[in-house]
């Protein structure tokens, strides 16, 4: 559909007119006369319509100006505005950029990272998805940011230390596990600690050609077993924080798991009296046994 002038004797005439075929024709349907021109303009009608229609278009940002040739770019504030003050108030920043200053990136890691984590919140994909979604939001630091620079931020996360002390045979200790720990750290009081504590794992899936050293056909939670995958597993406090997450190839069994988990979490966060809620998948005779052995509660 598309708005026309209609001239008829000594006045103008707005229309909206419908394109329509009929057989190899192509016909013209008015669909409503909106007036006179010049008692619509006088009333500045036409500028309430284009108002009116424009809280329909989620693509289009409509400019009302006397020039005709007026460009602007529609950009959303909300998504960063939200997480940005969560950001600080959990300290991440202030920990990354810690964790950077005896290293010479030639960008800005912290705000890589942070464009990740935020894309993963509201919509979920690749880094690749990430770098084309985030042209479409004001966030801060972003502009400077391309695909390459995601990419170096996530190895960043991923690079193994030195120490490997808590490290279990399928979960080598990264620069990830530093920052769940001083995050653990900065929030902790007196008072706090991991009384009870909630596991559970899931599968992701590589596509292509990704998975290389982690990826690894096996039970596909997803439903794709002819792709390979990795396990997550993610460690939860009696409120609903998160503690850690722990990643194994994707061959690795539910039930293997829980041990290796309990162990790292009590001497990472030095936690003296646990109690570890998960579901029968994960639990075996040996675990049983072990989490007895140890006096370790569980539901």
């Amino acid at each position: 559909m598309f708005a026309r002038v209609k001239t008829s004797g000594q006045y103008q005439y707005l229309q909206i007119v419908q394109n329509r075929r009929e057989g190899a024709k192509t016909i013209q349907r008015v669909v409503a006369t909106i007036g006179r021109m010049d008692q619509i303009q006088d009333k500045g009608e036409i500028e309430n319509l284009v108002r009116s229609l424009s809280r329909y278009s989620e693509k289009v940002l409509l400019v009302l100006s006397g020039k005709s040739d007026i460009r602007a770019d529609a950009k959303k504030i909300s998504p960063a505005l939200i997480c940005e003050r969560l950001w600080k108030e959990l300290g991440i920043g202030k920990i990354i950029r810690r964790l950077l200053s005896e290293r010479k990136f030639e960008f800005d890691v912290e705000r890589a990272i942070f464009l990740t984590v935020l894309h993963r919140l509201f919509v979920s994909g690749s880094d690749r998805s990430c770098d084309r979604w985030h042209r479409d939001y004001v966030i801060d630091g972003s502009d400077a940011l391309s695909l390459h620079h995601l990419y170096r931020a996530m190895a960043f996360l991923g690079e193994e230390l030195e120490d490997q002390k808590d490290s279990a045979p399928f979960a080598p200790r990264c620069t990830k596990d530093v920052m769940e720990e001083d995050l653990f750290l900065s929030r902790r009081d007196l008072f706090s600690g991991l009384d009870c504590v909630f596991f559970d794992t899931t599968s992701i899936y590589f596509e292509g050609d990704g998975g290389e050293t982690i990826g690894e056909l096996g039970h596909s939670k997803d439903h794709r077993p002819d792709l390979r995958q990795m396990v997550v597993g993610v460690i939860l406090d009696d409120h609903g924080q998160p503690v850690c997450s722990e990643m194994w190839p994707g061959n690795t069994a539910d039930v293997t798991t829980l041990v290796p988990v309990i162990k790292r979490l009590r001497n990472r966060f030095a936690i003296s009296r646990i109690c570890v809620v998960s579901d029968r998948g994960m639990i075996s005779a040996g675990t049983m046994a072990y989490l007895e052995e140890e006096n370790i509660s569980y539901i």
